[in-house]
């Protein structure tokens, strides 16, 4: 298993106000993962990782960043990790190329044009480089952020909603770049709400809910563990009842008796066994059917389950 880089233990933020935007946060994250951080708006995503990068002083908590305490030895530790913000907060009047190096001399490195040219070009930045940022499209004024992300040569890059206000194509160009940021060796922590951008790209998925993490796991093991299969039976014949031969299976008589619902399974497999079995049950039983449609829940479905039952308990 790949070596920590970074590790929270306790982490709140709780303002002025009373507003608890960080409640007792414990998070690892892994040398060379992508690690989404999927929530709501307002659930505390973007206050995780300005703590992280020192734009937000957490109420109590410790942060080990690359073995470093964070807030004894914040300097060093902030010098390999990149931030690419939701907004684009840099003069606008400057041209791609210059606003990308100053980037670098921020951070107390030595003019390297190679390698702005690289990060430039790898971003398809580099016949722009000479424009205003201002002159711009959307989604390359994001591309924009990425590469004044990566000008320092961070070894642990935040994204805080690098796909959002992006139309499709240009949400996909982004995840492309993401993909070849980890073959490179960063380490890539993502806040989005976007479910299918987790989906694609993260190893594992961290749900966060009102300053709350509520869940962190492989998205696989994730998926596996809270995943159900969902089958809709279309009857020949409407039911007045379910026989006695069917109690086993977790089924519902739906739509005046026209259509079984079956919810069950665990992500494993095991759902579309149990409704292959349900369809030999209903043979026997003498019970004709016209059709049958069988999901897989996903990781949204997932999601939305889980803030559903923190919302409950509230």
């Amino acid at each position: 298993m790949s070596e920590p880089i970074l590790e929270l233990e306790g982490l709140t933020k709780v303002y002025s106000g009373g507003l608890k935007a960080l409640d007792n946060v414990d998070l690892t994250i892994r040398q060379g993962e992508i690690f989404a951080l999927l929530g709501p708006n307002g659930a505390g995503k973007t206050t995780l990782i300005g703590a992280v990068c020192g734009l937000v002083r957490p109420t109590s908590g410790t942060m080990r960043a690359f073995g470093h305490d964070m807030q004894k030895d914040w300097r060093t530790a902030r010098a390999r990790i990149g931030l690419v913000p939701q907004e684009l907060s840099t003069d606008m009047f400057e041209p791609v190329k210059r606003a990308v190096a100053y980037s670098r001399g921020l951070f107390g490195l030595a003019p390297d044009p190679a390698r702005i040219e690289e990060i430039l070009r790898s971003l398809s930045l580099w016949d722009k480089r000479d424009e205003r940022i201002m002159a711009l499209s959307g989604g390359m004024k994001r591309r924009v952020l990425i590469a004044k992300a990566l000008a320092h040569e961070p070894d642990l890059l935040f994204l805080d909603e690098p796909t959002a206000g992006v139309d499709v194509e240009l949400r996909k160009g982004m995840w492309r770049i993401i993909d070849e940021m980890r073959d490179k060796g960063v380490t890539v922590i993502l806040t989005t709400h976007y479910i299918e951008e987790a989906e694609l790209m993260a190893d594992r998925v961290g749900i966060i809910s009102a300053g709350k993490l509520l869940m962190v796991d492989e998205k696989e093991a994730m998926m596996a563990r809270l995943g159900r299969t969902e089958a809709h039976i279309s009857l020949a014949s409407p039911l007045a009842e379910l026989p006695a031969s069917l109690a086993a299976f977790p089924i519902d008589l739906e739509e005046g008796g026209t259509s079984l619902c079956y919810r069950g399974g665990d992500g494993t497999g095991k759902g579309k066994a149990e409704v292959a079995n349900l369809t030999k049950a209903l043979i026997a039983a003498g019970i004709d059917y016209t059709g049958i449609e069988t999901r897989e829940s996903s990781l949204e479905d997932i999601f939305v389950s889980l803030l559903g039952e923190e919302r409950d308990a509230a």
